[in-house]
């Protein structure tokens, strides 16, 4: 279902579309979610459970009956319409109120999201979807990575961890004209890896155009924007993104970018040894002190 749908309120609109369809349970369920939408921005599944008298299976089969993947997307549109209508530093007051000021319910609220965000992450990533991202990236000549602010942590730990199996691996975080430049050695057998979550630039068009001209494949991570972008790259893998801003941009990607690692080293065991081995050579080398040369003065 598509999430770019008209309306002011698309998330009240959908609870609308499906209540009477529910049984009494979820129909408690969803009535509360339509009543606290920015509440539930924060809200972990137990929470509202337990607001609504019910079980945290419910919730996630209430948010799943109302057509979005679990509760994490239902959580996503409710954040964006909260977004139209709050200023930042408005949406910033309302995490902290939320989460309190005692250590353990700060610790609780952000690992509840950052479990609730990795659990529905590969719950959407089928074994056929990784075993095609590992395929892809196997055979590129090279595989250049793209991220911008928070995204450029996942596309520079990406770029680093491929060159320590042996893959050639380059990263590009620039924009403007600097852009063009990075842009001038892409071939057609190398693979790109997009990480756009949330926000579309129009360097990422930039990026996505040439890559079709010169005939190099996409791997696109990202959450809210697979619905626009996905007709444009090769392959996408489902990133969720936080709802509340509890947890960083980058979680679910990172975690998706350890399971590719882990996977294209498993493939090429050879390489990614004889590479650790060299590395370990050169760190070595790099710490043997060495003897000090002196400066010859002039009598």
């Amino acid at each position: 279902m598509s999430r770019n749908q008209p309306g002011d309120n698309p998330l009240r609109e959908q609870i609308a579309s499906k209540l009477d369809e529910l049984p009494p349970a979820e129909r408690r369920v969803a009535e509360y979610l339509r009543d606290h939408a920015h509440e539930i921005i924060f809200a972990t599944s137990g929470e509202i459970g337990a607001a609504t008298g019910t079980s945290d299976a419910t919730v996630i089969r209430t948010a799943k009956a109302l057509g979005y993947s679990g509760l994490p997307g239902l959580k996503r549109e409710a954040g964006r319409q909260a977004i139209g209508g709050t200023r930042p530093s408005a949406r910033l007051r309302s995490r902290i109120d939320k989460a309190g000021p005692e250590a353990g319910s700060l610790m609780d609220h952000v690992f509840a999201e950052a479990t609730e965000r990795l659990l529905e992450t590969r719950r959407l990533i089928t074994e056929d979807d990784f075993v095609a991202a590992l395929d892809l990236l196997m055979g590129a000549r090279e595989i250049v990575s793209f991220g911008l602010g928070p995204s450029e942590m996942c596309a520079h730990y990406l770029t680093l961890r491929l060159r320590r199996l042996g893959r050639q691996a380059r990263l590009i975080n620039s924009t403007g004209f600097r852009l063009a430049d990075d842009l001038l050695g892409l071939q057609k057998s190398d693979v790109m890896v997009l990480y756009v979550p949330g926000r579309l630039f129009n360097d990422v068009y930039v990026l996505l155009d040439h890559a079709q001209a010169v005939g190099a494949q996409v791997l696109l991570f990202s959450d809210a924007l697979l619905p626009v972008l996905a007709d444009r790259v090769t392959l996408t893998l489902t990133a969720v993104h936080s709802g509340s801003g509890y947890t960083g941009e980058g979680l679910s990607s990172l975690l998706l970018t350890d399971c590719l690692v882990l996977g294209l080293a498993t493939r090429d065991r050879d390489r990614a040894t004889s590479t650790s081995e060299l590395l370990n050579s050169l760190r070595t080398a790099l710490t043997e002190p060495r003897g000090r040369t002196t400066r010859r003065t002039r009598k």
